[in-house]
């Protein structure tokens, strides 16, 4: 199977060309720069390098929030797009679960995790089983105060993952103690080609059109509309 990952989902970028497990090529980005305008020539250059047209593609796989309103939404119709015009399957996974296939060798329980203001924070929580990663709390927004709380309660370590991850450590290290483990480096980098791993084994959408993005919340100016909205019903 040749799937093309593509994950815009936060800050960094990812396009990734796989054929069955074989990694053939993979881009990552880790800058504030837009990714509505790099992801095409990224997916472009990737194909070139690595020889091979869309028509050959069997399946797109996205990941598919949370995160970055914006990043996600990019990610996931640039996704859709080229699924429908190439008529081949798309299979979304989460963000989250992208990010803590990193730590698929850690012994304990992992959280990755992206910023989602105001003291609040996009996690989940996963364990390893053979080196894939499974999901045991499912993912959420939630203040990082209640989830510390809800870890506390935890026998095993937590791995905390993520490119946002000193905004929060602090907090962590306070409340979590000698508990809270932290990934290093290129470890905070969700990675396509884990993210193709994942989706190969996955069953994809029937129905290109229904496939929606995850959010976990309402984007802000769309929360505030309703907010509006739900003042002058009452």
């Amino acid at each position: 199977m040749k799937a093309l990952t593509i994950d815009t989902s936060n800050l960094v970028m990812g396009v990734a060309v796989t054929e069955d497990d074989r990694i053939l090529g993979e881009v990552i980005t880790n800058l504030k720069k837009n990714h509505s305008i790099r992801l095409m020539p990224a997916i472009s250059d990737l194909m070139k390098e690595v020889n091979m047209q869309p028509k050959e593609l069997d399946r797109i796989i996205v990941a598919n929030g949370p995160g970055s309103y914006t990043g996600v939404r990019i990610g996931v119709t640039t996704a859709k797009t080229m699924a429908w015009s190439l008529n081949i399957p798309l299979v979304g996974v989460s963000s989250l679960e992208v990010l803590a296939q990193n730590g698929r060798y850690f012994n304990g329980v992992i959280s990755p995790l992206f910023d989602a203001r105001r003291g609040q924070v996009y996690t989940g929580l996963y364990k390893s089983n053979q080196g894939q990663v499974e999901n045991i709390e499912n993912d959420r927004i939630i203040q990082l105060t209640d989830w510390l709380e809800m870890l506390k309660q935890q026998k095993d370590e937590v791995l905390f993952i993520g490119n946002d991850l000193p905004l929060h450590q602090q907090l962590i290290e306070e409340q979590l103690q000698t508990k809270a483990v932290f990934a290093s480096g290129s470890q905070h980098n969700p990675r396509p080609s884990e993210l193709a791993l994942i989706g190969i084994s996955r069953d994809a959408i029937d129905n290109v059109h229904e496939f929606v993005p995850e959010y976990l919340r309402l984007a802000e100016a769309e929360a505030k509309w309703l907010e509006s909205q739900q003042g002058k019903v009452d």
